[in-house]
């Protein structure tokens, strides 16, 4: 015991622990029961196509040049590519 803390501070303070000991347990859990699941390689190119396509209004919408449009597919290679 401390000489300086009442007995009921120190019972205050074990509670007090307790309390964030059992906050904690239950964040972690929560964390770990909320996480999804693995997804098998390749999914996510699957789930990609199936993302339907937009339609822009033609006065929203801007001809690529032909340079532009290989650009463009460099770059989308760039990003899909796995490391």
């Amino acid at each position: 015991m401390l000489p300086s803390v009442s007995t009921l501070q120190q019972i205050g303070l074990a509670v007090l622990l307790l309390a964030t000991l059992a906050w904690a347990v239950g964040l972690v859990r929560t964390v770990r029961r909320d996480r999804p699941a693995p997804q098998p390689p390749g999914t996510a190119q699957r789930l990609l196509k199936a993302v339907p396509r937009q339609v822009v209004p033609p006065s929203e919408s801007v001809e690529l040049t032909a340079a532009e449009r290989e650009a463009f597919a460099g770059l989308v290679r760039e990003l899909t590519r796995r490391h």
